[in-house]
């Protein structure tokens, strides 16, 4: 890819759609034409930094999810999917089905939860739509796409969920039973296979073969800017969209953890905007 053509063309379809098109609402004046990178990153459900940096030349071979989810984040065509691809160095497959697309009604539901992080899951734990509290409480891994990735594969998970052997134990199981129930999903044997060869720790859960669907259970974080935070972890099936999980981190009302989430939107908002 010869200079950073992969930043200009982004750049380019960005600015040719407004708010409106993608129903987002528009707030004060805008200095620069078309929708911010922010709103690109917000629409693809993806971490806005990881799209700068994909703008900017920073970030090289984005996976085909992302590609898929930047694809229609700025209503791509098939030909102009096809060019984003090949810019990207990666080989166009097909279009994502229904279940990895999240609709506009369930992002507006995200958009809409202001005081807890909340997000939706495929069946291979790719993050196919964050809401900007989300966005901020995953800010820490260095690659927030998929949640198996960052629990087996990032140096930060141990630190960040406190009970990490529970939690990875959880994963590992989620993913065994979505396997079972589409056996055929190739995005899930990839992630798998890949986790298998590349963790340790993945690749003895997975052996152990326990399988468990959602639970409610509780949730320790250990945030490093706002510290330790005590959630509800409540999940969803998506009725629209077979094999997605909507999932909440439910703070207590009134409790510590609820107002260090606050006090986290408040400084990543501040970021944004600042």
């Amino acid at each position: 890819m010869a200079g950073n053509d992969l930043g200009e063309f982004l750049r380019a379809h960005r600015s040719r759609l407004r708010p409106g098109d993608v129903g987002l609402p528009s707030y004060g004046r805008r200095r620069v034409a078309g929708l911010r990178r922010e709103e690109v990153a917000v629409l693809a459900g993806m971490n806005t930094d990881y799209y700068a940096r994909l703008e900017q030349g920073r970030e090289h071979r984005p996976s085909p999810q992302i590609l898929d989810a930047i694809s229609t984040a700025l209503r791509l065509d098939d030909q102009a999917r096809e060019h984003l691809y090949r810019l990207a160095g990666a080989a166009p497959g097909a279009r994502r089905t229904a279940r990895e697309t999240v609709g506009m009604p369930l992002r507006h539901l995200l958009d809409a939860q202001t005081s807890a992080p909340a997000f939706v899951l495929s069946p291979a734990k790719d993050l196919l739509a964050v809401n900007a509290l989300a966005e901020a409480l995953f800010s820490p891994f260095t690659s927030a796409g998929n949640l198996a990735r960052m629990v087996f594969l990032d140096p930060a998970a141990p630190r960040f969920f406190v009970r990490w052997d529970s939690f990875a134990e959880s994963v590992a199981a989620g993913l065994r039973h979505a396997a079972g129930t589409d056996p055929d999903h190739p995005r899930l044997r990839d992630l798998i296979g890949s986790l298998h060869e590349r963790s340790a720790a993945f690749a003895a859960l997975w052996d152990s073969q326990r399988v468990y669907g959602k639970s409610q259970d509780g949730v320790e974080l250990e945030h490093p800017e706002i510290g330790p935070l005590e959630l509800t972890s409540l999940s969803f099936d998506v009725r629209a969209a077979p094999g997605q999980i909507l999932v909440v981190y439910q703070p207590e009302p009134g409790s510590p953890s609820a107002h260090a989430l606050a006090l986290l939107g408040t400084l990543h908002a501040t970021e944004r905007h600042g």
